[in-house]
């Protein structure tokens, strides 16, 4: 018995149908098939090679859902079918919505794969730099969807030029009300970029100094020496000027030293290079200089600059003690004095000391040959 396939079904002949049918089905069945081996086939090869691309295939794939495949395959199929405007106009819009929503699904998830990629090299170097990365990704995925919604609607005949403009001027209202949080959110978006300090270095700003604790979206979070928190707006840390002590390669010491005026000249000539020889003796230490700087108001002073190869401010207190204790047992050994506030008095001419009891039986009396003190004037001591 032959078919007769030149019945029709809703004004179309039957091998219209079963093509439009076979078409569908094979759509899926392909798309279906391809998702299938990318995800199964392509996961044994891929945990065994340290490229990211099949990683982020395999993502991709995941992001395949079947059923909007279907309402695109269903417009593709009726294309072999003559059917109403109205009907078709309608599968024409579904099927648009389907395939952008799919490509916005497919290109998110290939995003998702970068920022994660990224996360994951940057919080090597940076563990607070997760909340400003997690920042980056929602402005992203805002970019990308308004980007698949707005060719979504010109595809579908929608002006968008109008919808654009009111965007803008809309964005630029917004933008002027939120100003201060957006100022605060692309500063935290710098500091992560540009890393100008990262979570546990130590940082002076303006008279603040702490341990950076926390790196956020609007303020940064700093843990200062007497325990409290400070808190930061981001944009302020951007306009001020913040010394990092943790990105210091050395530490440059300067300290000062006096000694006594009765110190002798041969003494002082030894005194640098007793101290040089202090320095040298310290293993993290490098000897720069020590000078007979400058006579002070009682004191012969001493200036010295060396070097810590290692910028650990205990590691430097450490050292500090060890060069200092070690001074005071040379200056002891060579009978050289350190100085302290010292006054000196000089008498110019006699001065007759009365006894307490003449004094009392004289008093009120203007009794011959006495003698006058003359006055004792006061110097600083040399």
């Amino acid at each position: 018995m032959e078919m007769n396939w030149n019945v029709e079904l809703l004004g179309n002949p039957l091998l219209s149908w079963l093509t439009a049918i076979a078409v569908a089905v094979g759509i899926n069945a392909v798309v279906g098939v391809v998702k299938w081996v990318i995800i199964s086939r392509l996961s044994k090869f891929a945990s065994q090679t340290a490229t990211h691309l099949d990683d982020a295939a395999i993502e991709i794939a995941k992001a395949t859902r079947q059923w909007l495949v279907i309402f695109v395959s269903l417009y593709v199929a009726l294309q072999y079918l003559e059917l109403a405007p109205r009907l078709e106009g309608a599968f024409r819009i579904a099927a648009t919505i389907a395939a952008f929503l799919q490509l916005g699904l497919w290109a998110n998830s290939g995003f998702r794969c970068w920022i994660e990629l990224y996360r994951e090299r940057a919080m090597k170097a940076n563990i607070g730099a997760a909340t400003s990365i997690g920042a980056m990704a929602f402005i992203g995925q805002v970019v990308l969807w308004s980007v698949v919604l707005l060719l979504g609607l010109d595809n579908l005949g929608v002006d968008v030029t109008a919808l654009i403009a009111g965007l803008g001027v809309g964005g630029i209202a917004v933008a002027l009300a939120v100003q201060n949080i957006l100022g605060d959110l692309f500063a935290s978006l710098s500091i992560v970029i540009d890393k100008p300090f990262v979570v546990g270095d130590f940082i002076i700003v303006d008279t603040f100094a702490g341990t950076v604790e926390y790196v956020g979206l609007k303020t940064t979070r700093i843990r200062s020496l007497g325990g409290e928190q400070i808190v930061f707006a981001n944009s302020d840390l951007l306009q001020a000027r913040v010394r990092n002590y943790k990105r210091m390669w050395e530490r440059r010491i300067l300290f000062n030293f006096g000694v006594l005026y009765q110190t002798t000249a041969d003494q002082l000539e030894k005194i640098p290079v007793l101290v040089k020889a202090i320095i040298e003796q310290q293993p993290l230490a490098r000897f720069d200089r020590a000078h007979f700087a400058k006579f002070g108001d009682s004191s012969l002073d001493y200036e010295v600059v060396y070097w810590m190869q290692d910028p650990d401010y205990t590691k430097y207190m450490d050292t500090q003690q060890a060069i200092n204790l070690a001074l005071v047992r040379e200056f002891e050994a060579h009978a050289i004095g350190f100085a302290y506030p010292t006054r000196t008095l000089f008498v110019e001419g006699p001065i007759q000391v009365q006894n307490a009891a003449a004094a009392d039986e004289g008093e009120g009396e203007d009794r011959p040959g006495r003698e006058e003190s003359k006055p004792v004037r006061a110097h600083p001591g040399r």
